[in-house]
């Protein structure tokens, strides 16, 4: 059995320029650029609905001449958390972009996802507010991005009852 310290297993996603720490059916638990390569972060000046923010996605890596497999990362933004059954209905429409994308293949999901629901002034739906995705680069300094549910071991019924040191903002609890 791993210990806390040891660092998690990846799965290398060739076709994306990247490898990724397995996570659940909707995201990984995070990447990092493949030698050669590196991993570019955009944000949009506004978050856009889930569906506009797919098309220019795909319309970005088209500029830089980016595979969509390149597509490594996003960051939404959502009014309220899901239900269990809510968070899975949205995750099913989201991995079927990924899917006709030729980057979910029915079991491996290397795109890690972060979600954030902000008190103040937060969206009335679901929305993209920044992507990643990895360039070809010569002398690419090393580059990860980090999914957003690393306070929560997957699998379980439900995220709540299983937080790691839930509440608890002290300095021994950031490190563990």
């Amino acid at each position: 059995m791993a210990k806390s310290s040891d660092p998690p297993e990846t799965e290398t996603y060739a076709e994306g320029g990247y490898r990724y720490i397995p996570g659940v059916f909707q995201y990984s638990a995070g990447v990092a650029a493949l030698d050669g390569f590196e991993i570019r972060r955009i944000r949009f000046q506004k978050p856009v609905s889930v569906k506009e923010g797919f098309a220019r996605i795909k319309d970005i890596l088209a500029d830089y001449k980016r595979p969509l497999t390149s597509f490594c990362a996003c960051e939404l933004r959502s009014p309220a958390q899901f239900s269990e059954e809510g968070f899975r209905a949205f995750n099913e429409t989201y991995v079927a972009t990924l899917e006709s994308w030729g980057i979910y293949d029915g079991q491996t999901h290397p795109v890690a996802r972060s979600t954030v629901c902000p008190e103040v002034t937060g969206p009335t739906e679901p929305q993209f507010y920044a992507l990643s995705f990895t360039l070809e680069a010569e002398r690419a300094q090393p580059s990860i991005v980090v999914a957003g549910s690393g306070e929560a071991p997957e699998g379980h019924n439900n995220y709540r009852d299983h937080i790691v040191r839930l509440g608890d903002t002290s300095p021994s609890a950031k490190e563990d």
